[in-house]
């Protein structure tokens, strides 16, 4: 075979493609490379004048070194259960320099296509053969505590051009420059410095600069604005990865155009695969095949415009290619600033007290198991119990001496006094019988009480995380918490009843035994004052250094518990970028200084326990000397009970003090425990003003002179907002510096709220849940929100999130945790978000258990589940937080046209950065910096050419600008001039102006 050859590469092509691919799959493919090269070098040296004219190969490394190969696989979602395979019958091939775009509708198995690549999943049968190294983009994005810098460089070595070039591509290089640190701020656990779209885009810069053969991007262009999305495709993608493999899951098909090759998915099946203009020619709309099948129209809601075509979320052919509404724009040089709803999320260190255990832990931690009468019975029956060995003690000796001792009888002669044996023995075996139980009584008292204030902490705890301010959560990582939940509340649990039994009942035997050593030997108390004295002594030394080493240790495993949490929710990152061993490393690392902590425990006690051993064998031998210079006075009895009660005693009292310190270091766990029984929470959960059981009736929401922040000593996010969202009725706007009126005789019912990243949209949310106390005042339906308790407030308010909640439990809890709806309630939410026969599929139905997280579903159907609660709730308030955000065309429009059928008589307010999931709502809101800027109908608004709205929708793009122009337009006569729409479409002659009824000729913008 002939590698290099001066042959045209014309006659060369079709042997090329012809053996190329089957070459890869040799196992001679490796050799022959090598082999190549070795020729290429050696003609380089044998003739070093001789230039080279063979400028084409049939084959070369670089084209054909790097591939990925699917033929015929399936795959499981999960190894035990091999009944029906998640993915079916895939087969594919991608090259380097190729593009494949994965499109397919919610739960199509995109994500799991990815996973399959990954080697996450196991495979059935079929072929998969994949070589180069692979870098993975997560839908979710994840980063891990630490530096931007150190997220993005991931461990490789810093090259600055390289890395400059990296956050021009990935767009962030603005977003750097206006961070207090620059790449150098420390991100935290879960981001929480950093906004959703800058998470993702620190995501993807990971994988750029990771510089690997093959991209897997799982939907990175969903999380960001759509003129930053553009950037990402067009500068990152399509330039910076044009050499690589790269394969992008999306639901933005307007970029389907560049790719390579284009593959459908549905029900984990190739339903489609070819090139764009194959897709073409073959009649296949893409926009189709992501929507759901034509359903049988619904009636209108009585009393509302028939909106159907104004509020269709259809794609025509132009607005399929063009893009996406935005409220971001990166030609005119903005960048999204630093959220302030995260300005303050920097980590702070682990608080640690200093200095003894305060009594009032000691007094929180008895009293929080038991009240005052047990604890006062408690000591009582520990020292009765204490009292009953003393007497049997000292009833054996009384005894003994009565036998000891001689009378003279009538005869002269000594005789025994003859005592009753059946009396002491009775009384023996009583004292024994009531030792017994009062230690048995004793322990049951002990364990019971402390058990139960372990729980009774335990359960504060829990409760004060859970009305904890959202704050606390952005500054403290899972980490800590988990350690106090787990650690602290095992020792609380295993280690200190026992230890504090064990304690208590040396003490009281220490006190036992010195009080009849001194009675049998009173010299033996000279050795023992000052003993004791040096015990407290070397007890507090002890205890000033392991108190805080202890509290050094406790704070030292967090780390620990941090990074594990964050390599799990990684970790098909951390594999594909072959990370393994450097997060083992770090978790060595942060193990090796919890040990290094523990270590120092240890060996603090070994060092108490030493120097107790030497002063209690120096008390033996004064104790023994002692006797020897005492001998004439004493009997050998009386020396050997001394000595006896010296090894004694010794051994007790160095045990007592060993306990006793352990005691307080155990108090710890304690004293952590109680840090967060006492933290700061919000409102209370219940006041005595309740509304009525149909509160809110009409959904009137008014905000008036509303300041917003999220802690004292945090900026504002919201300043001096107000407005007044009246359903229903007409508008009126109470804007301070804008006042005006904007109201025509319009049922508003749908709010948008847009603005840039940080300018107070999720705040505005965030303050009408009351998760940090505004200033001014907030109604609903003439209801001051501060008056009411945060239940009744929160429970009337629905909200769709954009990262889907579901908890650990069954989907019965998911959807009805409190049992508030019948079956036929749930089946009939279920059926409405078109989840109904997913869940009839699962094994148990709604009894199924859900994985953490709901990661057993996609996030589109996660997001129809937060749907389905939100049908079955029927409140009249609704929230959408970028609900749409990470879903397909088909399942965007389902949920917008439930939302419009099934709240047609709600307030809906809406947060986005798409301006096509807005534009057909009644009023929009704008705000910047935490400020109104404007506010009422689209169409009004796209009127002023100076506004923000109006610039909004100029930024993305003639083509969507004119579609959104219509749309609004649409919308505004349809509700204000019903006459001039004909089936929801503007009568070709009718172009009147929205506040005059003045004709006007603008058509487009």
């Amino acid at each position: 075979m002939y590698f290099h050859t001066n042959t045209p590469q014309c006659c060369l092509s079709e042997a090329s493609k012809m053996h190329e691919m089957k070459l890869c799959q040799s196992k001679w493919y490796f050799p022959v490379l090598t082999l190549d090269a070795a020729l290429r070098a050696s003609t380089d040296l044998a003739f070093p004048g001789c230039e080279r004219t063979s400028k084409t190969l049939l084959l070369t490394s670089y084209f054909v070194d790097v591939y990925f190969i699917l033929g015929k696989c399936d795959f499981f979602l999960n190894p035990q259960s091999l009944e029906t395979p998640a993915l079916q019958q895939l087969s594919f091939t991608v090259r380097r320099g190729e593009l494949l775009a994965v499109i397919g509708p919610v739960g199509a198995g995109k994500s799991s296509l990815l996973s399959a690549v990954l080697g996450e999943l196991p495979k059935d049968k079929g072929l998969i053969n994949v070589t180069g190294r692979i870098a993975y983009v997560s839908q979710q994005p994840w980063v891990f505590s630490g530096t931007v810098r150190s997220n993005i460089l991931f461990d490789k070595e810093y090259e600055k051009e390289k890395y400059e070039k990296v956050l021009k591509v990935c767009a962030l290089k603005k977003d750097l420059e206006l961070l207090a640190d620059g790449d150098l701020t420390v991100i935290g656990d879960r981001g929480a410095t950093l906004s959703g779209g800058q998470k993702a885009r620190v995501n993807l810069a990971r994988a750029v600069y990771q510089d690997a053969d093959i991209y897997l991007l799982d939907d990175p262009l969903s999380a960001v604005d759509a003129e930053v999305g553009r950037h990402l495709f067009e500068k990152c993608i399509c330039q910076a990865l044009h050499q690589k493999i790269s394969v992008l899951v999306t639901h933005q098909l307007q970029y389907l155009r560049a790719a390579t090759q284009i593959l459908i998915l549905k029900d984990g099946k190739m339903v489609g695969k070819g090139t764009y203009s194959e897709f073409l020619r073959s009649g296949i709309d893409f926009a189709s095949l992501l929507k759901k099948d034509e359903e049988a129209e619904q009636p209108s809601v009585p009393g509302t415009p028939n909106l159907k075509a104004s509020r269709s979320r259809t794609f025509s052919e132009s607005s399929v290619w063009s893009q996406d509404s935005s409220v971001h724009s990166m030609k005119d040089g903005a960048v999204e600033p630093p959220p302030a709803e995260n300005a303050l999320a920097a980590v702070p260190e682990e608080s640690r007290s200093e200095g003894k255990i305060n009594f009032k832990v000691y007094r929180k931690y008895f009293t929080a198991g038991a009240n005052y009468f047990v604890i006062f019975i408690l000591i009582l029956f520990n020292i009765l119990a204490q009292l009953n060995i003393l007497m049997n003690i000292c009833g054996m000796a009384n005894h003994q001496e009565k036998l000891n001792v001689t009378t003279n009888g009538n005869n002269g002669a000594n005789e025994t006094e003859h005592l009753d044996l059946t009396f002491y023995l009775g009384i023996y075996a009583g004292l024994t019988v009531a030792t017994i139980l009062f230690g048995i009584i004793r322990s049951l008292l002990v364990f019971q009480v402390l058990v139960n204030s372990g729980q009774t902490l335990h359960n504060k705890m829990f409760q004060a995380i859970l009305k904890a301010p959202v704050l606390f959560f952005d500054r403290n990582p899972i980490g800590r918490i988990l350690n106090r939940f787990s650690k602290d509340i095992g020792h609380l649990d295993d280690l200190l009843p026992l230890t504090f039994l064990d304690f208590v009942q040396t003490l009281l035997q220490i006190f036992g035994v010195v009080a009849v050593a001194v009675a049998v030997i009173p010299w033996i108390l000279i050795p023992l004052i000052p003993l004791f004295i040096l015990f407290i002594f070397l007890r507090r030394y002890f205890l000033d250094t392991s108190r805080d080493i202890k509290r050094l240790e406790s704070t030292t495993r967090s780390p620990v518990f941090s990074h594990l949490s964050s390599s799990l929710q990684g970790l098909w990152t951390i594999r594909a970028l072959k990370a393994e061993e450097r997060f083992q490393k770090l978790f060595d690392a942060h193990q090796d200084l919890h040990s290094e902590a523990w270590f120092l425990f240890l060996t603090t006690s070994r060092w108490f326990a030493v120097r107790l051993d030497a002063i209690c064998a120096i008390f033996v031998v004064v104790v023994a000397f002692g006797s020897l210079l005492l001998a004439k006075t004493l009997n050998a009895g009386q020396v050997g009970l001394a000595l006896s009660y010296a090894i004694t005693l010794m051994g007790t009292f160095q045990w007592g003090v060993r306990q006793s310190a352990e005691v307080e270091n155990l108090m710890i766990s304690v004293e952590r425990v109680m840090e967060y029984t006492d933290l700061e929470r919000e409102a209370p959960w219940e006041t005595n003003k309740h509304p009525p059981p149909e509160w809110p009736s009409q959904g009137m929401i008014a905000f008036e002179n509303v300041n917003f922040t999220y802690s004292l000593d945090g900026p504002l996010v919201l300043r001096h907002l107000s407005v007044v969202i009246k359903p229903k009725e007409k508008q009126s706007l109470l804007h301070t510096s804008e006042s005006q009126a904007v109201g025509n005789s319009l049922w508003c019912l749908y709010v948008g709220i847009v603005g840039r990243t940080g300018a107070g949209k999720s705040s505005l949310i965030a303050a009408l849940f009351r998760l940090a106390e505004p200033e001014g005042r907030i109604w609903i339906d003439k209801y001051l929100t501060s008056e009411l308790g945060l239940h009744d407030l929160r429970k009337k308010i629905s909200i769709i999130p954009q990262e889907p909640v579901l908890f650990t439990g069954t989907m019965r809890k998911n959807l009805d945790p409190f049992n508030e709806y019948t079956d036929e309630d749930l089946w009939n939410a279920l059926e409405e978000v078109q989840l109904k026969e997913v869940v009839e599929d699962l094994p148990n139905k709604m009894e199924t258990q859900l994985a953490e997280s709901g990661s057993n579903f996609s996030v589109g159907q996660r997001q129809l589940v937060c749907l389905a609660r939100a049908v079955l709730k029927k409140n009249r308030i609704l929230i959408i937080d970028e609900a749409t955000a990470n879903v397909d065309p088909r399942t965007d429009e389902f949920i917008q046209k439930t939302i419009r059928e099934k709240f047609a008589q709600c307030t809906v307010l809406t947060i986005a950065h798409r301006l096509n999931t807005i534009i057909d709502s009644d009023r929009i809101m704008v705000l910047e910096a935490g400020r109104l800027k404007e506010y009422g109908e689209p169409y009004i608004l796209l009127q002023e050419k100076d506004g923000l709205f109006y610039k909004m929708v100029q930024q993305v793009g003639k083509t969507e600008a004119a579609s959104l122009f219509e749309t609004a337009k649409r919308v505004y006569f349809s509700k204000n001039y019903p006459e001039v729409v004909q089936n929801g479409q503007l009568a070709a002659d009718s172009s009147l102006d929205p506040s005059s009824g003045l004709c006007i000729t603008e058509t487009a913008l």
